[in-house]
């Protein structure tokens, strides 16, 4: 692989180098106060609201209002917010948003893309620097290393670290700083056009890709390399 342009590539971590993926025997034990089941529509409501969390949740009591603007910087916070989204969302059931909850912090729920483990190998071998950089409020370094990949990343700018969330140029600025390179040889690499491309107002280039299922983006990251002259050999 091989880019003359670039010294050091960003990624993202959640949509972008891995997923998070939700697994039926998660919801066997849970459901409703009526004693129904949790159906299949809900349970990816419910995933979705924990892994691409878009704007305020409604009807958030005001503490955890308070906390949800805040949960990508504190992991009380985080948890805060969050247990009372799933609450709101259906699992009002004493414990059964904790367990679900539990589930975001666990390495094995998260999987990486098909194409992840290999780029990131391809850059080290290159010596292109590469960062992490996410809006998240616990150690993701626990995930990567379940893969053998944590030491194939050279610096970890996560938010609730740094104290700033994306698009906040802080964070880019953390990690361009701590690889020691310059942000207009820079690669910024996620999978939101608003969080993730924030990182332009410092001079890097961006790649978006598509947070889908890992199945079906098989060579998302692949591709976005090559886009900008990048080529594995």
């Amino acid at each position: 692989m091989t880019a003359s342009t670039f010294d050091a590539v960003l990624f993202d971590f959640s949509g972008t180098l891995f997923r998070f993926t939700e697994n039926d025997e998660w919801f066997a034990d849970l459901h409703d106060e009526s004693g129904d089941d949790i159906d299949i529509h809900t349970q990816a409501e419910l995933v979705r609201r924990m892994t691409q969390p878009v704007g305020l949740p409604a009807d958030l009591p005001d503490d955890a209002r308070i906390a949800w603007k805040q949960r990508d910087l504190d992991p009380a916070q985080h948890r805060r917010a969050y247990l009372a989204m799933l609450r709101r969302s259906g699992l009002s059931v004493p414990g059964h948003a904790e367990s679900l909850y539990e589930r975001v912090l666990d390495p094995a729920s998260w999987q990486p893309y098909p194409d992840t483990v290999d780029v990131l190998k391809a850059l080290s071998d290159i010596g292109i620097r590469v960062g992490v950089v996410s809006n998240i409020a616990f150690d993701l370094r626990d995930v990567l290393a379940r893969y053998g990949l944590r030491d194939l990343v050279d610096y970890y700018a996560l938010s609730y670290e740094v104290g700033a969330i994306k698009p906040d140029v802080r964070l880019f600025r953390a990690a361009i700083d701590a690889l020691g390179v310059e942000a207009d040889r820079t690669l910024m690499v996620g999978d939101s056009e608003e969080a993730d491309g924030g990182s332009r107002a410092l001079g890097c280039a961006f790649a978006l890709v598509e947070p889908l299922p890992t199945a079906e983006r098989p060579r998302g990251l692949v591709d976005a390399l090559a886009a900008h002259g990048f080529s594995l050999s």
